[in-house]
């Protein structure tokens, strides 16, 4: 059977905010991230949850190779609320607990008023 062929996707998206406490970032809606029904697939708005905590929980916008104590998430659990087909998506990541060794963050991804998904994560310092 000869499947067609798929557009490969690219993820673009941008750092807004980063506090002790908070960090926000953006996605654009793009073709490259639709599924086949039109709307985005889940695992960009995992995936830009998963950057957004990883950046609160490293306190830092950029990692180096090598470096230690990059948050490693050990735990993700998503819940999926809503979707949309254009727009920006903005991620807002903040701390339910930080500690020396083990933080967990909660992640709200949205389009505008909408809730897409609430993500939470634990992390540990690699």
């Amino acid at each position: 059977m000869d499947l067609p062929a798929r557009k490969q996707g690219q993820l673009e998206f941008f750092i807004e905010e980063l506090s002790a406490e908070h960090a926000k970032s953006r996605m654009p809606v793009k073709d490259g991230l639709r599924n086949a029904f039109g709307v985005v697939q889940a695992g960009a708005l995992v995936w830009l949850a998963d950057v957004t905590a990883s950046v609160l929980a490293l306190g830092k916008t950029y990692a180096s190779t090598g470096e230690k104590g990059f948050p490693l998430a050990i735990n993700l659990t998503s819940s999926f609320l809503g979707n949309v087909s254009a727009g920006e998506i903005i991620a807002e990541a903040r701390f339910v607990r930080h500690g020396r060794r083990v933080s967990v963050i909660r992640t709200r991804v949205t389009c505008g008023a909408k809730l897409l998904a609430e993500v939470t994560t634990t992390h540990l310092p690699a």
